[in-house]
């Protein structure tokens, strides 16, 4: 049986999980109204790994007799003038994440919740790569600057990323 903090506290992740699909969901929009398909195809991608993390949280709360719950706002009206400030974001909102997985494994070990705390170090691991992955392509778009030709390059090389 899970443990009712814990139980509200993972499904309070669902939330944030589907935010965050829908958060670049919206950045992949503005990607492919720039005619940045590479960018935007890297965002879609990201969009289903999101999912696919509220799958996971759903699936645990309702594999140790938990109810899942699906809640979400919406990610807002935000322009971005760049790629590189999208992908500032994109990071800022990574490092968001990582906060919230943080103060999960603090609530699973202080509700004594080892099934919770095993399932999030999963989670933990992947938040490393997720912040790897952007913090690259920031500082390469930072290096790129406005160049036309550094930005093509990036779109070309940032379109070859596939859902794993």
């Amino acid at each position: 049986m899970i443990n009712p903090k814990v139980e509200t506290a993972f499904n309070e992740q669902i939330k944030y999980e589907i935010e965050s699909a829908m958060l670049y969901y919206h950045m992949a929009g503005w990607f492919a109204a720039q005619g940045f398909d590479g960018m935007a195809s890297w965002m879609l991608v990201q969009k289903g790994e999101e999912l696919s993390h509220a799958e996971k949280f759903f699936a645990h709360i309702a594999a140790r007799g938990g109810t899942p719950k699906v809640a979400v706002a919406s990610p807002g009206d935000a322009v971005w003038k760049t790629p590189l400030e999208v992908f500032q974001a994109a990071y800022k909102h990574e490092l968001f994440i990582t906060g919230r997985i943080n103060t999960l494994v603090d609530i699973c070990r202080k509700e004594n919740d080892n099934p919770g705390a095993e399932f999030l170090q999963w989670f933990v691991r992947e938040q490393v790569e997720e912040e790897e992955q952007v913090s690259k392509i920031v500082q390469k778009l930072e290096r790129i600057g406005a160049s036309g030709s550094g930005l093509v390059m990036m779109d070309k090389e940032t379109g070859k990323r596939k859902a794993s």
